[in-house]
């Protein structure tokens, strides 16, 4: 009797499952079987890249007629990116890289296909130095001065 001590408890039991297992179709199917309650659900869009959010404009663009459409960017403007890039000796490749953007996006500006976007043409003005946006379209950029 002395052996037996009522304090110290040692229980001995299998480990769980981790959690990526938890979550496998073996252990989903498992669980069923048992009879476990379990809770599944999809989360949307999950595991992909989406950098950019669905605008509102969407189904606009989807249901576009000649009566309705989105403004595209003018052909005028689209030569005038054409021709600064090409006086500096860039690619559409090298000015996209410059905007942080792809190189489809200047190709759909300097086609006329892109919906303008304010600050794709800011960037793109102040790399070719040249205004694309409001009356002076085609003039050399103001270089602002520095307040000191």
């Amino acid at each position: 009797m002395a052996e037996s001590d009522w304090d110290t408890v040692t229980v001995l039991r299998k480990k769980g499952p981790t959690a990526s297992q938890a979550k496998s179709k073996q252990a989903i199917a498992s669980a069923q079987r048992r009879g476990d309650d379990v809770e599944t659900s999809k989360k949307w869009s999950a595991g992909q890249n989406k950098q950019h959010l669905v605008t509102k404009n969407t189904s606009k663009l989807d249901r576009e007629t000649e009566e309705l459409h989105h403004d595209r960017v003018p052909h005028e403007v689209g030569k005038y990116i054409q021709q600064g890039r090409q006086e500096r000796g860039l690619t559409q490749k090298d000015l996209a890289t410059k905007i942080n953007e792809k190189p489809q996006v200047i190709a759909d500006y300097e086609c006329g296909k892109a919906i303008p976007n304010n600050q794709v043409m800011g960037k793109i003005e102040r790399v070719i130095g040249l205004k694309l946006r409001g009356k002076d379209i085609g003039l050399p950029l103001e270089e602002k001065s520095k307040k000191k």
